[in-house]
This record gives structure tokens, C-alpha cells and sequence, in this order.
């Protein structure tokens, strides 16, 4: 097959890693870098023998598909253009910075049937794809996802930069609506909210507690599940799983034993495989893996979350 003429938007930290897994792929071939500091596309372009834009709109009929990595706020306007171009894309979460716009990039894909990839990088962390294999039925979900400030995704607030990661982890263990939504979010750094909680509790009966801050003193990355037979901890940047599961009571306990494991997951290379996830649903014409109905399920939950946040914040100032 001819190979796939690739783009990417955004040539910051996270588009340098994108244009690097293009660059690598086979039967792809990195063709454009686009950034609006022009230097900077050049700077990237060069490293894979691609040529630099300043305008994603000069993409039209050059490429077959982009990942988008620019600034959240920015996801619609860029994401819209180059669907309606049709190219089709993987962008960066969030999927876009409000609900409206989030349902206007899915009805786009759709109507253009274009493939819209969601990156919500987690579900191809290694530790991710195991635990699917020991989760069942769990009844509660812990989530602490903490880090130090930076300026990075403060166009946005905390909900849309951090939370959403966890967020679409979440809503992959149950197909159950949310029922209801408590929550409560401070600014802190920023004129938005930088540190948050949320409290979902689904039709099922499963409840999830998430908390975010980006101005935390150090970095953490875990999720824990409850669940009838065992309490599963897992810390998404040492790709480690520790599992302590419910055995029968020891002879003249009435209480259950507990054995515990540790399950090491390796390094692994979630981009690669999520942007060879993308290729390969582009190539054969198939809904992704991350598809644009689960982001918009995630947008439409951030977006209850900050009614919530709005709604509890009016009560206090009364």
C-alpha cells in the first residue's frame, strides 16, 4: 500500500514526540510539521526531512493525516478545519475545550466519515491494557493524579488538562450512567481551577472519587480499585500493579486471608502504539480505539463536573 502522508500540529514537547513515532512507523512518512513559532516547525521538520508550516490550514490536499498537539483551546478550531479538509485526525485530549465543540469535531467525523482518534494516552499504558484482565465488578475507584506547576495546559483548567486522563479510565470499567456528580474546584495559580475533586456515582451502584492539582509539591500518578474480591493499586508512570486478593479465613479465624502481588509491566512505548492504533484504523476504515464518542463522553462529564463545581460555589457565597 502507499504509505500514509503524515502531519503534525503542534511542534511543543508532546508534536516532537508525535512527528518522532510518524517518523518511525512504517509505511507512514512525516511530510509537514505546522506551529505557529515558525522556527520552531523548522526545527523539528529538519530532524525527519519534512517540510514547515505556520498555518495547519496549508495542509489541505498535502497530507492524509495529522495528529493535533497544540493547546487545548485551540483543538476545535484546528481539528474542525482539517476534518472538514478531510484529513483525518488524532488529537490530543481534550478533545475540545467545551461540550458544544466537542459535539461538532464528532458530528463532522461522522458525516465526512473521517477517523477522529481521542489521545488519551492511559489506555495504551501497559499497566492500563493488564488491568482489564483482573478487574471485576469493582465497587469503589480511588484516583490522585498530582503535579508540581508548570505553565503547560493552563489555557485550560485542571479538569480538562489532568482529570480527563482518569476520567476516560473510569468510564472504560462501566458501562453504567453517571447518576450523579459532586464536586468542588479551587483556583489557586491561575485565574481557573487548579486543584479539584470529583465524586461520580453511577447507575450501577459504583462510586469514583478523582482528585487533580497542578500544584502539587510532588508528581503521583495512581488508581485503586475496590472490589468483592480483591483491592487492585496501580501507578500509571512505574507501570506497576499490586494486587492483594481475598482467600478463605486460616484454620480458627473467622477473618479472610490476604495474598499479594506485584506485577511489573515494563516501559513499553504507549504513543507508538497509540499512534499505530490510529494508522491502522485510518488504513482499514474502522471505528479507533479511542473513539470520538468516548471523548465526547469524557467532555460531557467534565462538563457536569463544573456545573457541579459553579453550583456548589454558588451555595457557599450565599
Amino acid at each position: 500500500m502507499d504509505k500514509l502522508r503524515a502531519a503534525v500540529v503542534g511542534a511543543g514537547r508532546l508534536g516532537a514526540l508525535h512527528a518522532r513515532k510518524y517518523a518511525e512507523l512504517p509505511g507512514v512518512k512525516l511530510c509537514c510539521v505546522v506551529d505557529v513559532e515558525e522556527a520552531r516547525a523548522r526545527q523539528v521538520a529538519s530532524e525527519h526531512g519534512a517540510a514547515a508550516f505556520r498555518d495547519y490550514r496549508e495542509l489541505a490536499g498535502r497530507v492524509d493525516v495529522a495528529s493535533v498537539a497544540t493547546p487545548g483551546a485551540t483543538h476545535f478550531e484546528i481539528a474542525a478545519g482539517l476534518l472538514e479538509a478531510g484529513v483525518d485526525i488524532l488529537l490530543e485530549k481534550p478533545m475540545a475545550a467545551g461540550l458544544e465543540e466537542a459535539r461538532r469535531l464528532a458530528a463532522l467525523a461522522a458525516d465526512g466519515g473521517r477517523v477522529l482518534q481521542v489521545g488519551h494516552l492511559e489506555r495504551f499504558n501497559p499497566a492500563i491494557v493488564h488491568l482489564r484482565s483482573l478487574l471485576h465488578a469493582p465497587r469503589y475507584i480511588e484516583c490522585h493524579r498530582l503535579a508540581p506547576f508548570t505553565e503547560r495546559g493552563t489555557d485550560v483548567d485542571v479538569v480538562l488538562d489532568l482529570m480527563v486522563h482518569d476520567l476516560d479510565v473510569v468510564l472504560t470499567v462501566s458501562a453504567a450512567a453517571v447518576a450523579s456528580v459532586e464536586a468542588l474546584g479551587v483556583a489557586v495559580l491561575t485565574s481557573q481551577v487548579d486543584v479539584a475533586n470529583a465524586r461520580l456515582r453511577f447507575s450501577d451502584g459504583l462510586i469514583a472519587n478523582l482528585n487533580a492539582s497542578r500544584v502539587a509539591a510532588r508528581r503521583e500518578r495512581k488508581i485503586r480499585f475496590f472490589q468483592p474480591d480483591a483491592y487492585i493499586s496501580l501507578d500509571y508512570e512505574a507501570r506497576r500493579v499490586q494486587v492483594y486478593r481475598k482467600g478463605p479465613p486460616a484454620a480458627g479465624s473467622a477473618f479472610p486471608t490476604i495474598s499479594a502481588e506485584q506485577i511489573e509491566l515494563g516501559h513499553g512505548d504507549p504513543l507508538a502504539d497509540e499512534i499505530a492504533a490510529f494508522v491502522d484504523s485510518v488504513r482499514r476504515r474502522t471505528t479507533p480505539p479511542v473513539s470520538a464518542a468516548d471523548g465526547l463522553r469524557v467532555i460531557e462529564l467534565t462538563a457536569r463536573i463544573k456545573d457541579a463545581m459553579a453550583a456548589g460555589a454558588a451555595d457557599a457565597a450565599r
